[in-house]
């Protein structure tokens, strides 16, 4: 049997994944990462995909069905939005989602989450949701929405699942090992939920600064990273029977 890179990679370093079923009796938020036309609409922008992409169609269907559920319930859902100001640029990626375009706002599948209560939209203009969402004042938008909602359990889905979902994930964790985030115990990543990019050797050789970036390789690499750090990974994501609201 023949295998390629990828599948010596997860067999060199599997991720364990697992079922998750979430019940009303574990207060559970839900946050979306940077699920937005920038990075998921295809010619939306430098850093938008170029043409469909399954991986990336599939993430945005699963966080419109898991969201569907939160909103029906009227459980927390956060949903951070990457937005720059035109003079700050991410090194080493190009000009992308600056405030006030489409690239940054949710895709068509999720504007409707822009209307419901129970939603927070948080705009940010870094890689990392915890570290965005620091005000003027010092305090933290996110860890205040956690303790406010009482959040005990976190499910994170999103893109991309290497950069902006594990750095999220990654400060998240240190923040609740540290006391920052009572009463939060548990960070769920939904792999099937997550997506990243596509950016192939053979294209980043032509591109000044550019990274090699196998979607399905660096797909893993970041639940892995993620599982590392404490996360759990989860594969399934289902519903107990739910009263109605």
């Amino acid at each position: 049997m023949v295998l390629n890179i990828t599948d010596l990679l997860k067999r060199e370093i599997p991720v364990e994944e697992e079922s998750l079923l979430i019940s009303e009796n574990v207060k559970t938020g839900l946050v979306l990462v940077d699920i937005i036309n920038g990075f998921c609409t295809v010619g939306a922008g430098n850093l938008a995909p170029r043409e469909p992409n399954s991986q990336i169609s599939q993430m945005i269907e699963e966080s419109e069905r898991l969201a569907r559920v939160f909103c029906e319930q009227k459980w927390p859902v956060l949903a951070f939005l990457d937005s720059h100001q035109p003079d700050k640029l991410e090194h080493p990626y190009p000009q992308h989602c600056i405030a006030g375009t489409e690239e940054s706002n949710l895709v068509p599948a999720l504007r409707w989450l822009e209307k419901e209560p129970n939603v927070t939209i948080r705009r940010k203009d870094c890689y990392d949701g915890y570290i965005g969402s620091i005000q003027e004042d010092g305090s933290n938008a996110f860890a205040d929405w956690v303790k406010t909602n009482n959040i005990q359990l976190l499910l994170v889905a999103g893109i991309c699942t290497d950069i902006c979902v594990l750095d999220f994930v990654c400060s998240t964790l240190s923040a609740r090992n540290r006391g920052f985030l009572t009463p939060l115990k548990d960070v769920v990543v939904y792999s099937g939920g997550c997506a990243t990019f596509d950016f192939p050797v053979s294209v980043a050789k032509q591109t000044k600064d550019g990274l090699a970036h196998p979607q399905e390789m660096m797909h893993h690499v970041g639940l892995y990273m993620a599982k590392g750090r404490g996360a759990k990974i989860a594969n399934e994501v289902s519903f107990a029977e739910l009263k109605k609201p």
